[in-house]
């Protein structure tokens, strides 16, 4: 029957009836699938410029890390460093560069710089020097940075990055970047624009202590680039030698790109003790991982172009917006002249001993290097997919709780087969990891080691792996511990009758039967055309029918492949 609007309206009904319209239609999965074959041909192609542009131009990226170190004072005052308090609240006369102020070195900023150092793998020297590095803005007061320029404290180090620190596929499966320097230095003013003409500067960050991290000039590609940072970071943090990273403004990167065609004679520029480089330009203060990335490839390209046109590459200085296609030109690049470096008069040199130098070797944490290869080894047993967030998330609480669920689970399933105790590992990963994450993810709510006690969850992971629950009734009690229940978990399972009562062979032959019997033609499409994904409906189907928490999946799906394929099943 035609809706009333179409009676009065003909000459809709004769648009909806056009052999015109209908020749002309292309149907949505028609639609569907040109977009996905257009897409895919796109990528091709991009792929196969990225290639070709890789085989005849080199890239060289040189990085610097400014990052902020987890010090209660600044490095030449006893103001504070917090960064909660109102603007302009915490300055000593020396950050705001007061006539007769003098700087104090505050030696407690020395330890996270150290612990930074010795995690970087670099050589701590003996006796370092602060130097003046001149410039004029308004967000250095007395206009030079104090910094480590000839002297640094800290050198000839080295990060190693593997493929799942997210390396381009194009560098391999190992990659190590030497880091040149580690220098202390103090910040700047923070700024604040308020357009059109105004700005406001926040005294409270003047002289918290950085460590500046520069690295070689010894990466090539952009995704590299961002694992190195993303790994530096990490490292910092692991340390305790920072307490925010990239996402909080406690970190910021400066990169170093330069171009140069691979078939031609090599370039005569030199940075960080490498030549035959090609010219490179700086940009400035980059904030996420990915903006350094994208920075990189934008201004490789730019500099191709120009190459490519016949021009030549200015040393410059140059800058990047999120969400933009191109660098910008900020200033011409500044060289050491234009700096005018000189020893600062006023702060005597800074001596090191080797008794505290190894003092905090001993107390340095394990490595996330040296964690990842102890938890994929065999003592655990994990996939680097589990094994990375573990020792990620929540700067290594996660990793902790699960060390506590498997000490105890060891302990619990000392009498079981020694083959079952391999894969503890695993399955303890994935209940702390997807199950118990899951189930904060969804209350949206933090870490918390003391809301599911390690002792409760491998308790629940003991009795699953002696099938004395099923996995869907371990879930279950997982999330009634979550939500509160105190009581401990055997009396917890015998109380709500939630331990296995095991169907017999004619039961789970009963089950598969209704169930297929319901469904014949899925059955026939398992047997003619070997779908057997549907396999896993029908087992759905029968724990949905059976009573809850007593049908065992792996055997359900035994009984159907017995039932529909003919396969033989162990008695």
């Amino acid at each position: 029957m035609l809706r009333p609007w179409l009676h009065q309206c003909p000459w809709a009904l004769r648009s909806f009836t056009c052999p015109q319209y209908s020749e002309d239609r292309v149907p949505l999965r028609k639609q569907l699938k040109q977009g996905a074959k257009a897409l895919k041909a796109h990528k091709r192609q991009r792929r196969e410029s990225e290639e070709a542009s890789r085989e005849k131009w080199e890239l060289t990226v040189g990085i610097e890390i400014h990052a902020q170190l987890n010090s209660a004072t600044k490095l030449f005052s006893r103001a504070s460093t917090s960064s909660t308090d109102l603007p302009n609240s915490n300055v000593a006369l020396f950050d705001l560069a007061f006539p007769g102020s003098q700087p104090q070195f505050q030696i407690p900023t020395l330890l996270p710089a150290l612990r930074a150092a010795l995690a970087l793998n670099c050589e701590v020297q003996p006796v370092s020097q602060f130097d003046r590095k001149h410039y004029f803005y308004q967000d250095q007061p007395a206009g030079y940075q104090i910094t480590q320029y000839y002297k640094p404290f800290a050198k000839d180090g080295y990060v190693d990055l593997f493929r799942h620190d997210g390396i381009a596929a194009e560098d391999g499966d190992h990659v190590r970047i030497g880091i040149k320097q580690v220098q202390l230095e103090q910040d700047t003013a923070k700024s604040q624009e308020y357009p059109p003409s105004t700005q406001l500067l926040d005294f409270n960050r003047v002289s918290h202590p950085l460590v500046e991290i520069i690295t070689m000039p010894q990466i090539h590609t952009p995704a590299t680039a961002a694992a190195c940072v993303r790994k530096i970071q990490a490292i910092l943090q692991s340390c305790s030698a920072v307490t925010t990273g990239m996402e909080l403004g406690g970190l910021r990167a400066d990169v170093n790109v330069s171009i140069r065609a691979r078939r031609e004679a090599a370039g005569t520029h030199q940075y960080g003790g490498i030549g035959g480089l090609g010219q490179h330009t700086e940009i400035k203060n980059l904030s996420s991982f990915k903006a350094v990335e994208d920075a990189i490839i934008a201004e490789k390209n730019r500099q191709i172009s120009v190459l490519e046109s016949g021009g030549v590459v200015q040393g410059e200085t140059r800058g990047w917006a999120i969400g933009s296609t191109e660098t910008r030109k900020l200033r011409g690049k500044e060289g050491e002249v234009d700096y005018r470096y000189m020893p600062d008069p006023d702060i005597p040199p800074l001596i090191i001993g080797d008794d505290l130098v190894a003092e905090l070797k001993k107390t340095m944490p394990a490595s996330s290097d040296e964690l990842i290869d102890v938890l994929t080894g065999p003592e655990y047993g994990l996939p680097i997919e589990d094994a990375k967030p573990l020792i990620e998330l929540e700067d290594g609480s996660r990793l902790e709780y699960y060390q506590d669920v498997m000490d105890i689970l060891r302990c619990l399933q000392r009498d079981q087969d020694p083959k079952s105790l391999k894969t503890l590992g695993r399955v303890a990963g994935n209940w702390v990891l997807h199950e118990l994450g899951g189930l904060l993810t969804k209350a949206d709510l933090a870490w918390d080691a003391q809301r599911v006690p390690a002792q409760s969850l491998a308790e629940i992971i003991d009795q699953l792996q002696r099938k004395q629950i099923t996995s869907p009734t371990a879930k279950q009690v997982l999330a009634s511990v979550f939500d509160g229940d105190l009581r401990p978990i055997p009396q917890l399972l015998e109380e709500e009758n939630l331990l296995l009562r095991p169907l017999s062979r004619e039961e789970y032959i009963a089950l598969a039967e209704s169930a297929m019997g319901q469904n014949p033609q899925m059955v026939e499409q398992i047997r003619s055309k070997n779908q057997l994904g549907k396999l896993g409906w029908f087992v759905g189907q029968m724990m949905r029918m059976g009573e809850k928490g007593r049908v065992e999946a792996p055997k359900a799906d035994g009984i159907l492949r017995e039932l529909i394929l003919g396969e033989s099943q162990g008695r």
